[in-house]
């Protein structure tokens, strides 16, 4: 695998011909030019694999016929790739991540990172056995406000924290998409490839990571009701979430697919007992931070008083909106710069606050096996990553 020259190479499996995430990796990595996408596997269809990987600059012989084959050829190459990014659907990732972690690729997998979490752990661990890095895209914790959030909390600003409150609510599949040929609602509301808890998987571990990340507090139960709101649908598609926090912090998490009107719908609130905060994807340059008076301040990605966390994520001048794809391009700066410290023998560059792993990935498909298990019980509290 390459171990010299300035770029990280990098090859994708998935991400093909109408899949909006797979552009999103490939943008993010494009920001700030620390990755050249070299070999791929972009979708099931030869075909249309070959022509966008064309339309990528990929070479022709680098552009496979499936991940075993990409894995064997790109492992014997002395100018194979250094990381693939796994962008399938959920039911894949785990033979594609553990396929190409074995062979010692680093691996940046979707989420939810498995379906299952024995296979989860099983991920985490070949990665630790192989010494490669495991990420997981969980690239709201890359927003500059983000960390600026988690930045306080951890330094006490909002003092104990009493409460912890996280909605990705978005209305995107209010409607059975599912029968209209919608391609991304077809194989989410399919519980053989998306999961039975569809929604808690795909929107919920998110909600979940985001207060991890920012709290720093690990969830100890959860009671959970699942529900179906569209008519036939085979997957649940709303979800409400009561968790115990460790220290007996009390919190909710409000997943759904189906929040008529809501657009991404992502929020969090923290409240402490000297102050609390909010911040929302869609106003994702400001925070919002109130003291026991109920004075607001607004804090604003760019301001020269932000927290080093902050200050070097942000891309642009105060005033100069950023989004999404910056997110993403911090993460998988934050990956390169790791990245780059292990090829060269570097010291490594991860701190407190960085890029989300494997580990992450395996709480996160604990919460849905969770949340499921709750479910089933009409609701009973049920621990996280226990056998159920």
């Amino acid at each position: 695998m390459a171990t010299t020259g300035r770029r990280i190479s990098a090859g994708m499996v998935g991400g093909g011909v109408g899949a909006d995430i797979g552009k999103t990796h490939r943008n993010g990595m494009r920001l700030d030019d620390r990755y050249s996408l070299d070999a791929g596997v972009f979708g099931q269809n030869r075909e249309s694999s070959l022509g966008l990987g064309a339309s990528l600059g990929v070479d022709e012989s680098r552009i496979y016929p499936d991940y075993v084959a990409m894995a064997e050829a790109e492992a014997a190459r002395p100018d194979g790739v250094d990381l693939v990014v796994v962008a399938t659907p959920n039911d894949s990732h785990f033979a594609i991540a553990k396929t190409f972690l074995g062979n010692g690729f680093h691996v940046v997998c979707e989420k939810p990172l498995t379906l299952d979490s024995a296979e989860a752990a099983e991920l985490v661990r070949i990665a630790a056995e192989r010494d490669v890095i495991l990420a997981v895209p969980h690239c709201y914790s890359a927003y500059p406000m983000v960390r600026e959030a988690a930045r306080l909390v951890r330094d006490g600003a909002l003092g104990r924290i009493n409460f912890i409150d996280v909605e990705h609510a978005s209305g995107w599949n209010a409607t059975a998409l599912e029968l209209t040929g919608h391609k991304q609602a077809g194989w989410r509301t399919d519980p053989a490839v998306g999961g039975l808890a569809s929604v808690v998987g795909d929107l919920g571990t998110h909600a979940y990571h985001l207060a991890r990340y920012i709290t720093g507090i690990e969830a100890e139960q959860v009671s959970a009701q699942l529900a179906t709101f569209v008519p036939g649908r085979r997957v649940f598609d709303h979800a409400t979430l009561s968790l115990r926090w460790a220290g007996g912090v009390p919190g909710r998490i409000w997943a759904s697919e189906v929040a008529t009107g809501h657009n991404h719908g992502l929020r969090i609130r923290v409240f402490g007992d000297q102050g609390s905060l909010e911040w929302q994807h869609e106003d994702p340059h400001h925070l919002f931070v109130q003291d026991l008076a109920g004075e607001t301040r607004t804090l604003t990605h760019g301001m020269s008083t932000l927290s080093e966390e902050s200050g070097r994520l942000t891309r642009v001048g105060l005033g100069h909106p950023e989004g999404f794809l910056e997110a993403f391009a911090n993460f998988y700066r934050d990956l390169a710069d790791e990245l780059d410290a292990r090829r060269f023998g570097r010291q490594t560059t991860i701190r407190e606050l960085s890029f989300p792993t494997g580990v992450d990935g395996l709480l996160g498909v604990q919460l849905v096996e969770a949340a499921l298990a709750s479910n089933d019980a009409d609701g009973a509290w049920v621990a996280p990553g226990k056998n159920y």
